[in-house]
């Protein structure tokens, strides 16, 4: 294995004087700057006795401390990043689920949650203050141990294989389920992911999207810091500051999820002017569907071409994704294998042919080798080398995927199926519609039947049964949604993807436990 298969190998790539991290003040720290300033706090987490094998919680919000502290955890051990969000029961169910020894939080008032859970947890978890700021030069960071911290120094370093990143999946109707995330995979799907954006020295990924999650942490971070180039480390998404932070910051590309992209839409109308200066490489959509005309007026504002990709923690992110002109993107299509074999699989694991829907399964070096402790999870998961990513899709006769939802999501009406995408992207047709989310609800006699909530765009309004004529015009009679809710706002998850099941007893449409 070479040093790159390493995630501090991967930081090697760029030139010492090029901006590397830079801060929501436009303060810059160069790719020297932070090697040195990585080194450094790794240096400080082996000398606490952590290693290669010992999980590093790490409790931050969003900005360049919490860049800077993932990557000095898993160039240290294994980064576990936990929602900073998360209250006190929360956190210790994750820090006692991952044996997590050290937690890395903030000193202030921010980080008294984390350091409470930390104390329920007991003496698995030791308590690592994050002190400083990086608005300035390199250097202005440190870590501080709390008490009890008596390790001896941790001599060794992080090899290829050993683990370097823990995350948990959403656990939506089922326990959550450990995916731990090698250095190599980080390192490949990094490379990867800058290769299939032909991302340079000269990129800068706008850093929106939260870094506990897959999608921020290799699409937004590790991406463009494999190519050299740099990340403009915001405190999370925010639709009011987000032209604001296009003009001070000057990034050449944005990655989030479709609600992100809609929200930036609903406040394009007083900044188009400065959508179009930014001059935008690309804007990039993955870990949900982004809907067509979600994608056409993405790229009318930016006039840029709207990448649309396909990933999972279980791929360590990307495994597909529409190129960059000139070759050819396909709306509604989630693009072609990059980095990773693809195949669509029927129920008895048989090869379907291009057209014919079935499981999208996939295999490659960016595959995670199987759950942690759940074999119950790995023999569902996994067939004959393949992993089964749970969703349904089918592949053209060019090898584009297209996806026709999640296998547990589609709505069977008594027999007759119902993909809730569809129902979505037609819904979006509608112009009072700024979001919409189907979903299914217990029936008496159908088992299922169709439901959909919408928000409605800001200065609308739409009326249930209008909307349900709507659809009838599009849609066969057995898809169109019995109920349609309108909200004042749709409930997100703590990625900003908006969420499915458990949508129907959470809007008191099922009894609790019906789904």
């Amino acid at each position: 294995m070479t040093a790159g298969e390493t995630l501090r190998g991967l930081l090697d790539a760029g030139a010492d004087g090029a901006p590397a991290i830079v801060a929501p003040d436009g303060a810059v720290l160069t790719h020297a700057g932070m090697r040195s300033e990585v080194d450094r706090l790794a240096g400080r987490l082996r000398g606490l006795g952590l290693g290669p094998a010992d999980r590093i919680a790490i409790v931050v919000p969003n900005g360049p401390e919490m860049a800077l502290a993932f990557l000095a955890a898993a160039c240290t051990g294994c980064a576990a990043p936990l929602n900073p969000k998360y209250r006190t029961d929360e956190l210790r169910f994750y820090l006692d689920d991952l044996g997590a020894k050290a937690m890395i939080t903030l000193p202030d008032d921010s980080g008294a949650v984390a350091r409470a859970a930390a104390r329920e947890a007991g003496a698995a978890v030791l308590p690592v203050s994050l002190v400083g700021s990086v608005n300035g030069s390199a250097g202005a960071l440190d870590l501080v141990a709390g008490s009890g911290a008596d390790g001896a120094p941790a001599p060794d370093r992080p090899t290829a294989d050993d683990v370097a990143l823990v995350l948990h999946t959403s656990g939506t109707t089922s326990r959550p389920k450990i995916v731990p995330l090698r250095q190599r995979h980080l390192a490949r799907s990094a490379a990867g992911i800058a290769e299939s954006l032909a991302l340079t020295p000269g990129d800068r990924s706008l850093q929106v999207m939260p870094l506990f999650h897959i999608h921020g942490l290799l699409a937004g971070l590790l991406a463009p810091l494999s190519a050299g180039g740099a990340v403009a480390c915001t405190e999370g998404f925010d639709a009011f500051r987000f032209f604001a932070q296009l003009e001070a910051l000057e990034p050449s590309y944005y990655t989030a999820v479709p609600t992100m992209h809609q929200m930036v839409l609903s406040r394009a109308d007083r900044h188009r002017d400065t959508a179009r200066s930014a001059g935008l490489r690309f804007v990039r959509s993955s870990s949900a569907s982004l809907p067509a005309p979600v994608l056409h007026e993405l790229g009318e504002l930016f006039g840029a071409p709207v990448i649309e990709a396909y990933g999972m923690t279980e791929a360590t992110h990307q495994m597909c994704a529409n190129p960059l002109p000139p070759a050819v993107a396909k709306p509604r299509s989630v693009g072609v294998p990059t980095g990773i074999e693809l195949a669509v699989l029927d129920d008895r694991n048989r090869l379907l042919s291009p057209g014919e829907r079935g499981e999208v399964s996939i295999k490659g070096s960016t595959v995670i080798d199987g759950y942690e402790n759940n074999p119950e999870a790995n023999e569902a998961a996994f067939t004959d080398g393949w992993f089964r990513t749970g969703d349904e899709g089918y592949v053209d006769d060019e090898g584009y995927l297209f996806l026709t939802g999640r296998l547990k999501e589609q709505i069977n009406r008594g027999g007759e199926k119902v993909s809730p995408l569809e129902v979505d992207e037609a819904l979006l047709g509608h112009p009072s519609v700024a979001q919409a989310v189907t979903f299914a609800v217990p029936h008496p006699k159908l088992g299922e039947e169709v439901a959909a909530a919408v928000a409605a765009v800001s200065g609308s309004s739409v009326d249930e049964r209008e909307l349900r004529r709507f659809l009838s015009q599009s849609l066969a009679a057995f898809k169109v949604p019995r109920r349609i809710l309108v909200l004042d706002e749709l409930p997100k998850g703590p990625t900003g993807k908006l969420q499915r099941i458990g949508l129907a007893e959470r809007l008191g449409l099922a009894p609790a436990g019906s789904e």
